[in-house]
């Protein structure tokens, strides 16, 4: 089954680190976050990625096609114009790249894709965003229930813990942040038929 993930966003929210490099490239422990994203997918058997390019697209195609260059040592051979990598470190993805637009909304960026993805159902995320999600539970859910989408619904986290406190003000309890059951929020990783595509514009 084939993953698409979205990395075209401008990422204005953390501006300072975007400049030079789209949001999916930040890097957490040396590692860009689209490659965490990945290692998920990864450990669960997913790796043929669909990469949905936009803002600063050729930074995410030149670590690709670097891959090695970033991972490995190497030995350079100048006169025999060869290249030897040491000890690299291999994964068994498979990833397609394509150029979306900078200014492609989310729906015209999955629409773009549609030529890669076939007549399969496939999974969906963001190139910014990590989680502990059995994606194996996702996808039997999305099979057992036969709709053409299926989101993850995450219960919105309070953003603060909360106090008790008697008639006279004093303090009687604290509460530490709780989960907040009737609120909920797009989790971001979905499971799609090709079906969907009829509902799209772009």
């Amino acid at each position: 089954m084939k993953v698409v993930i979205f990395a075209g966003g401008l990422g204005t929210r953390i501006s300072e680190e975007t400049d030079a490099r789209p949001k999916p490239m930040v890097e957490i422990g040396g590692k860009p976050i689209l490659w965490h994203i990945m290692k998920i997918y990864g450990q669960y058997g997913f790796n043929e990625f669909i990469i949905c390019l936009g803002y600063k697209g050729y930074v995410i195609k030149e670590y690709f096609m670097n891959y090695f260059l970033h991972n490995a040592d190497l030995t350079v051979d100048l006169e025999h114009n060869r290249v030897a990598y040491h000890n690299s470190n291999t994964e068994k993805f498979k990833v397609t790249l394509v150029e979306t637009g900078v200014e492609t909304k989310t729906a015209g960026r999955l629409k773009a894709v549609q030529p890669y993805i076939g007549d399969e159902d496939f999974m969906l995320t963001y190139g910014d965003g990590v989680a502990d999600i059995n994606l194996h539970e996702l996808l039997a859910f999305h099979q057992a229930h036969g709709k053409v989408a299926t989101v993850t619904a995450v219960s919105l986290e309070a953003r603060f813990g909360g106090m008790e406190l008697t008639a006279d003000g004093a303090v009687e309890s604290f509460r530490e942040k709780a989960k907040d059951e009737s609120k909920w929020i797009n989790g971001g990783f979905f499971v799609l038929k090709p079906d969907v595509f009829r509902f799209l514009e772009g």
